[in-house]
């Protein structure tokens, strides 16, 4: 029995026609290869895409809504004095009101504005005395609408045949909105102004003046270059790139500035010295250039060969921070008036003959040169540990006395982790408390095994915060506040404790201050010179320039009171909002 064709119905769409024709086509032992052939083209699924797609457009053409009136003004007066020549009901004359109100008067003249306006594009028509050696195909004219934003693409002049080609097509920009204009076109004229002869620098300016349309005459490139996805490349910078003040930029006006703790989105890293990015959170929706990774490194490297730019791995001069002034101090563990476990007078004043503790894990800082560090958003979910606190202080800020406030004030939700030391234990004290009391024989095995976050000597006495404490304090479910040297946060810097790590100085006064009853960080300290003064403010730019692109926040200590509602505030939002972390941290 003959199998029956199967019938089109009148409302069959191409997309439709083609997947029945594709149905019939039988392969013969005369024509097999051919129908193969138109088998396996009509199978296409971009064929059918392109099918479904014509449909669509010839769909709206056809729904293409179009006014009814020109004067829809015009009907509405005269309605209105139609209405008021004889008497009116109700209905009529809320009619009436609405037609009389001057918003919906507003309304209509819109209307009548818009439905006399053409919208159709306009182009203009190829000129007559193009030249005769180009094929009519092969022009293209282009009209692109920019206002005060700048093109959006680069020029330069081919060496071998002098013409002026399209460079570089910024994302989001007017030129690359448009879809019209790509890299490798060769640009003849700008409002029919020929730049054949023109110098680039002269053709820019050219560009940068035309406001409102813009036309282009372009021969476009042999292969257009494929429109990219938008790069999910988020990345942090760990330094300040200003693009007027470099002279390698391809564009200066291009140039994308940032500062060191911006996160960028790369856009795409086409030409592997400038890649395209946008500033996370900027309204601007035009993508820059910035230098590459590998080029940033690479001069970077020779400012250091040239002796223009110091060594990153020089020698760095610590700074303290002395927690109590009195040589035999018994306020261990206690805040006004309250015990908490684990709470000690500091011991950083005896660091300046302390071993430095071996560090791992991924770190920008392991690099020889800061640049950039790839991260992605991360928030904490329910069951997981909370995220390691870590402060860090220059000279004044009397990070411990902040750290102490703190947990005073919640010691359910926060916590120290308990250090050890060689010392003996006093009468009151109990073991794991205020501290795990070791021997030095121990004490100096765990160091040797890289058990210590960091570890120093004071009085002839030993004293760490080993990475298990850390872990202890996390077990139970606390957010555990560490307060370390700068030189600690490549140990700490690992995704097993993704710590956020804030910064505290003291506000200093710029005036000169001979004489002062108390500390710029609130807490009495006696009198501060303008000597005292100065030391802090070079305290906190050397910490600053040293270990700044390790910070996710600066907090300046006004006094005690406002520094710990601050850092109170830092901690709860630790536990509920997202955060740009390592992608490293979340990869393992």
């Amino acid at each position: 029995m003959k199998e029956a064709m199967p019938v089109l119905t009148a409302g069959a769409g191409l997309h439709e026609t083609l997947a029945l024709l594709t149905s019939q086509l039988r392969p013969d032992a005369n024509h097999k290869e051919d129908m193969v052939f138109l088998k396996d083209v009509f199978s296409e699924r971009s064929l059918a895409y392109l099918m479904k797609i014509h449909e669509r457009l010839r769909q709206y053409e056809r729904q293409c809504p179009s006014p009814v009136l020109h004067s829809v003004s015009s009907l509405a007066e005269d309605v209105t004095d139609e209405l008021q020549t004889r008497p009116m009901n109700a209905e009529e004359q809320e009619l009436l009101h609405l037609l009389t109100s001057p918003h919906l008067k507003a309304l209509l003249s819109v209307h009548d504005t818009v439905a006399r306006k053409s919208f159709d594009p306009v182009l203009p028509p190829l000129p007559d005395d193009y030249d005769d050696e180009l094929e009519e195909e092969s022009v293209k004219i282009v009209r692109l609408v920019k206002n005060k934003e700048p093109l959006g693409a680069t020029i330069r002049r081919d060496d071998a045949s002098g013409a002026v080609i399209v460079a570089r097509i910024m994302r989001g920009g007017a030129a690359d909105r448009s879809g019209l204009v790509h890299v490798g076109d060769e640009l003849r004229e700008v409002n029919g102004v020929s730049v054949v002869h023109k110098r680039p620098d002269e053709i820019s300016q050219l560009l940068s003046q035309s406001q409102g349309s813009i036309t282009l005459k372009i021969i476009p490139a042999v292969k257009e270059e494929d429109r990219l996805r938008e790069s999910k490349v988020y990345l942090r910078a760990l330094f300040d790139y200003i693009p007027l003040e470099d002279k390698a930029t391809p564009c200066q006006e291009a140039g994308m500035p940032f500062k060191r703790g911006d996160i960028l989105q790369v856009v795409t890293q086409d030409d592997p010295t400038w890649w395209q990015a946008k500033r996370v959170g900027d309204s601007n929706l035009r993508a820059g250039l910035i230098p590459s990774k590998h080029f940033q490194e690479r001069r970077l490297a020779y400012r250091m060969k040239v002796g223009t730019l110091p060594h990153p791995k020089s020698p760095k001069t610590p700074s303290y921070d002395q927690a109590c002034d009195k040589d035999d101090c018994e306020c261990e563990g206690y805040f006004n008036g309250q015990y908490i476990a684990g709470l000690r007078r500091s011991f950083r004043l005896s660091r300046k003959d302390r071993q430095g503790s071996s560090s791992d894990g991924s770190d920008p800082g392991d690099s020889e040169f800061l640049t950039y560090e790839e991260v992605s958003r991360y928030q904490q979910r329910p069951n997981e540990r909370p995220r390691l606190v870590v402060l860090i202080g220059s000279l004044g800020a009397r990070i411990n006395e902040l750290k102490q406030r703190v947990i005073a004030e919640n010691p359910h939700r926060y916590a120290v982790a308990v250090p050890h030391t060689t010392r003996p234990k006093k009468a009151h004290e109990k073991e794991g408390v205020e501290y795990h009391f070791v021997t030095k024989q121990q004490f100096d095995a765990d160091v040797l095994h890289n058990k210590f976050i960091e570890h120093g000597e004071y009085k002839e006495n030993q004293y760490g915060t080993s990475i298990e404490a850390v872990r202890s304090v996390q077990a139970k479910n606390k957010m555990c506040i560490v307060d370390v040297q700068p030189e600690a946060l490549r140990r700490l810097r690992t995704a097993e404790f993704k710590p956020y790590v804030v910064f505290v100085k003291p506000r200093v006064p710029e005036g000169r201050r001979r004489r002062a009853a108390t500390s710029p960080g609130g807490a009495e300290q006696g009198r501060v010179t303008d000597e005292d003064l100065q030391e802090m403010r070079q305290s906190a730019l050397q910490m600053d320039q040293q270990y700044g692109h390790l910070v996710d926040r600066v907090l300046i200590k006004e006094d005690s009171a406002s520094a710990c509602a601050e850092l109170q505030s830092i901690l709860e939002r630790l536990e509920r909002e997202c955060f740009w972390v390592p992608l490293s941290w979340l990869r393992t």
